[in-house]
């Protein structure tokens, strides 16, 4: 690979997956929560026992919060501390698919269109990597584990000869068959470590689909040879024995409630129907979805050949199946359950565009789907909230131009069968990630983030009269992280003067309990600032 291609590789995969960590606070209820853990894990040095609010929080094991820890230690920003080891989780994600594109299908890496070099580049480019990649969760660490086992455990299938080896040094390979077993349980151990023993049951499952496709028993029990069962224990039974010691209730809250009680049970209020995870693995793969019409092709033509039994990239597809399927069986469903599934399903994205390159159908779906997507930022501009039109409304036509553009040029290079259509939208991908980093998130920061928010009050002269009232948990926890210290809830019964943090509706409360009259100067962004007066003498309680 010349210098050239070689630095806008490293850029694309830069952009995409580093690019503006901190352009946008923290969001959501989980963001906040993660990062007051880790935080706390840093100023505490308890490196057992994760707490939220000083007591503790057994909702995800302990990996995410030492590397979020690790991050403040070094004296990060709170937002590249947190989301730095889910960057860093997708770039092992993507290396880990690279080199099986490598050690499975040959060729070299001299040009973005060798698949060692193509894969990488999709999953780097897909939403879900771009998102994920910038999310102060672990779900990207236990995707990332999960790829590098599954990594490992198809090379252990290539040496016994169970899936076609790309060049004829598989035999060679077999030396280092204990090395790979002892990699395959550790990054289990690790994925155990990040999310809990869904990490064994996911890539487990995986395997035993493969089985049944196969009947390839005997390679797939090699898997669950001592090596591999010893490693992962080394790595993830030393955090669960010594946190059930210090805390009775670890079994019982994290294994039966957060893992059993959240699969079997809607108790956790997550409930969707079951075909929930197909329009969200679809949504998750742009902008390159479309390439999976040309893996159900290829899949056909292995099935009508018999050629499938030997087949990496059945091998693939049953790891990036297998999430999809097991998920949708659960009680509780979220989006970021189908993550493990997205470096397989990219990667036999990547084989399926470079074997139907001749083919004008990729490069046309592809220009298609950007088209779309220019189309859907201008419909959801159009139907922006009018406090937050003005902020946002053009540079979102911005990007929508940049994706009309770049989808004219794909369409133009497929026509003419020029696979240089592969490379404009790997580039048009980056170029709005890095636009929408500059220009569309840091202005949405008010609206979605306690970040802005707590800056504007850090120097108010009382910050023990600042309280919240009816907010959404989200901004309960992202106000707490930010604030150091939970906000109280504002009793409307309190006499005395306050500022109270709330929504449209809580104003509308807190009007119909005569505690607010006139109209705020400020424009909604996310939070309203009501300034409560006293109490009329007249209408204080009798003590």
């Amino acid at each position: 690979m010349d210098v050239v291609t070689g630095v806008a590789c490293a850029a694309i995969i830069f952009i995409t997956l580093f690019g503006h960590l901190g352009a946008i606070g923290l969001v959501g209820p989980d963001e906040p929560r993660y990062g007051w853990i880790a935080r706390a894990m840093a100023a505490t040095g308890d490196w057992v026992t994760p707490r939220l609010y000083g007591q503790p929080w057994f909702e995800k094991p302990v990996l995410y919060y030492w590397a979020g820890a690790i991050g403040f230690l070094l004296h990060l920003p709170a937002e590249w501390a947190l989301r730095l080891p889910s960057a860093l989780g997708a770039l092992a994600a993507a290396f880990a698919i690279g080199w099986l594109a490598r050690k499975h299908y040959g060729g070299s890496a001299a040009h973005v269109t060798d698949l060692a070099v193509l894969a990488p580049l999709l999953f780097s480019t897909t939403v879900a990597a771009i998102g994920f990649a910038r999310a102060a969760t672990p779900d990207m660490l236990f995707s990332a584990s999960i790829a590098l086992a599954m990594a490992s455990a198809a090379t252990v299938l290539r040496c016994s000869g169970s899936l076609r080896a790309a060049t004829p040094a598989a035999a060679d390979a077999k030396r280092r068959d204990a090395l790979l077993l002892l990699l395959f349980g550790a990054f289990l151990g690790l994925g155990v470590l990040a999310k809990g023993p869904a990490a064994v049951l996911l890539a487990g499952g995986a395997v035993v689909l493969w089985v049944l496709f196969t009947g390839n028993w005997r390679p797939a029990l090699r898997l669950a040879h001592p090596y591999a069962i010893v490693a992962a224990c080394v790595v993830a039974l030393p955090w669960y024995l010594l946190c059930e010691r210090r805390n009775p209730d670890f079994f019982r809250v994290f294994i039966l409630q957060h893992n059993f009680e959240r699969y079997l049970t809607p108790v956790f209020q997550h409930r969707q129907p079951f075909w929930f995870f197909v329009p969200i693995t679809l949504f998750a793969l742009l902008p390159w979805v479309s390439l999976l019409c040309p893996v159900i092709h290829e899949g056909r033509r292995l099935w009508r050949e018999k050629s499938w039994r030997d087949s990496p990239g059945l091998f693939f597809a049953c790891w990036g199946v297998f999430p999809v399927l097991f998920f949708s069986v659960s009680q509780s469903k979220l989006p970021s359950y189908v993550l493990p599934a997205i470096p397989a399903l990219s990667l036999i994205c990547a084989v399926s565009v470079i074997r139907s390159a001749r083919s004008l159908s990729p490069g046309i779906t592809i220009g298609l789907t950007w088209g779309v997507l220019g189309i859907v930022a201008l419909v959801w501009a159009h139907r922006l909230p009018a406090s937050m039109h003005e902020a946002l409304g053009s540079t979102i036509v911005i990007a929508a131009i940049i994706a009309f553009v770049g989808a004219a040029a794909i369409l133009f290079l497929a026509v003419r069968r020029d696979r240089t259509f592969l490379v404009i939208s790997l580039a048009l991908a980056a170029t709005l990630v890095e636009f929408v980093g500059l220009s569309i998130l840091p202005r949405i920061d008010p609206y979605v983030s306690a970040r802005w928010h707590a800056q504007l009050m850090r120097g108010n002269l009382h910050p023990d009269r600042i309280f919240a009232y009816r907010l959404p948990r989200s901004w309960n926890y992202g106000l707490a992280f930010y604030f150091g210290r939970e906000l109280p809830e504002w009793p409307p019964a309190d006499p005395n003067p306050a500022l109270v943090l709330t929504t449209p509706s809580g104003l509308r409360e807190i009007r119909r309990a005569q505690r607010f009259y006139g109209n705020l100067e400020e424009t909604y962004q996310g939070i309203l600032y009501v300034p409560i007066g006293p109490l009329p003498r007249a209408r204080q309680p009798v003590r």
